[in-house]
């Protein structure tokens, strides 16, 4: 704590300001409010819980895009005539658009301030998911998924940064917290579909249509931080309290993050040779096999139960069950995961979890589908687990920055393929045996690699080599 002396020398000093405009947080480092000024202090505690109003509704829309559709992917098929092949192409989208506009995201974030990004990215999901049931063809329902798809990417790859930016000493928590939300909107979606398309008369396109509304209140809290046309900085409450505990002398050493490395400093750093980190490399791999899981369960899964036999709404249930599974592990995991050294045997626990669900899944679809839905979502919950490796395997934001566009990107057109080649598979064989095959035979890379993304080091020490 920052001594009563200290504090009153801080007194004279000018208010700072954060990234976003407003007064800098006072707990250690900031000036006390003078009589009769504007409370600092109350303004700057709404700024905060407007920002992490706004990542939660950000992160409760990131699939509801998604599953909403894989509940009804065979009503979708039928009204469209697509074939196999077709909806195979339709679940690859999401991986494809993630690869190609999340790699802008940082960008774009530099130029226009990644409030702005996030807002728009809201906005671009509200209109496509508005647009996408009444586009009239196949092509025109893949270009309106396609742009609601856009300002998810944008939205996957800012999440991180915007954490590990603004709150460097809660990056764990914080992940958690998005994780969780992500979590839970998938599951909703999943689960509420197919009740919310009979009750609006069993109509595919009004049970689409109604995800709109959920974007469309996520753009609200974003409006504030349009304005603000700089990235995130150091200078956020959370690091401005790091220096000032450092400036008083009340930390001995440099001030650390909760994953054990320094804190952020406010110089400029120059980007870094992202490629040559091997830990990089291997956190994308990890990163794109999982993602390829993840939107094969989300778009094939609840017809792999109902061609077992299974209703649909109870195979929507079974689905939201997979993806429910993440809200309370993904802000359990992201916490264990910043207090441990090495998360390769977090990785190895998810991995076998989700083999054991395939191997059920292959023998007895239906009879244990419960228990299968159970253990694939706590493999699902590999998607937290890399968001949070990310935020600990850079020092810097720049370093997060860069590695969230890499990994995601990277990773998103390894994923790419996956669920095309199950429609593909399933079309040709006419049976779920050789995509669960597949399925199970991605799972032991994935292990390997997240084994090695997990190892303490940075991706900045092995860029400079």
């Amino acid at each position: 704590m920052v001594s009563d002396e200290t504090r009153t020398e801080m007194r004279t000093e000018p208010p700072k300001s954060t990234p976003l405009g407003e007064p800098a947080a006072q707990d250690t480092a900031v000036p006390d409010k003078a009589p009769g000024a504007p409370g600092t202090r109350a303004w700057t505690a709404w700024t905060t819980r407007l920002l992490v109003l706004g990542i939660v509704l950000a992160a409760l829309n990131l699939r509801p895009a998604i599953t909403s559709l894989g509940a009804l992917l065979e009503e979708v098929r039928d009204g469209l005539g697509m074939s196999g092949g077709v909806a195979g192409l339709l679940t690859s989208v999401p991986p494809l658009c993630f690869a190609v506009f999340g790699v802008a995201a940082p960008r774009l974030a530099r130029r226009f301030g990644p409030g702005a990004v996030v807002c728009a990215g809201m906005v671009a999901i509200t209109a496509g998911l508005l647009i996408r049931p009444y586009a009239g063809g196949t092509a025109g329902f893949l270009a309106a998924s396609a742009l609601a798809l856009m300002g998810i990417a944008v939205s996957n790859v800012l999440m991180p940064v915007i954490v590990k930016r603004f709150f460097p000493d809660r990056v764990g928590s914080m992940t958690g917290l998005y994780s969780m939300a992500l979590a839970f909107g998938t599951s909703v979606a999943a689960a509420a579909t197919v009740p919310v398309t009979n009750a609006l008369g069993g109509g595919w396109q009004p049970g689409l249509t109604v995800w709109a509304a959920l974007a469309a209140a996520a753009v609200l809290p974003w409006i504030p931080f349009v304005r603000d046309r700089k990235a995130p900085s150091a200078s956020s409450p959370s690091s401005q309290s790091l220096s000032a505990r450092q400036a008083s002398g009340a930390a001995a050493g440099p001030a650390t993050s909760p994953g054990g490395r320094p804190a952020e400093q406010p110089a400029e750093q120059p980007a870094l040779r992202i490629t040559r980190s091997r830990t990089a490399w291997a956190l994308a791999v990890f990163f794109g096999l999982q993602a390829t899981a993840a939107y094969i369960t989300m778009g094939w899964m609840a017809q792999i139960y109902r061609d077992a036999g299974v209703s649909a709404g109870t195979a929507g249930l079974l689905l939201a069950v997979i993806m429910v599974m993440g809200v309370p592990l993904a802000f359990v995991i992201p916490r264990v995961a910043t207090r441990l050294p090495h998360q390769g045997p977090i990785v190895l626990v998810l991995g076998v979890c989700g083999l054991a669900g395939y191997a059920g899944l292959y023998f007895a679809p239906a009879g244990g589908a419960w228990a299968w839905a159970l253990l694939l979502g706590v493999s699902n919950c590999a998607f937290p687990l890399a968001l949070t490796m990310v935020g600990m395997r850079a020092r810097t934001g720049m370093g997060v920055a860069q590695l969230s566009a890499f990994a995601q990107s990277t990773g998103y057109l390894i994923s790419i393929p996956g669920p095309l080649l199950v429609g593909v598979l399933y079309q040709h064989s006419g049976g779920w045996g050789l995509p669960i095959a597949l399925m199970s035979a991605l799972m032991v890379p994935q292990m390997l690699v997240g084994f090695l993304a997990g190892r303490d080091r940075t991706v900045e020490e092995e860029a400079a080599r």
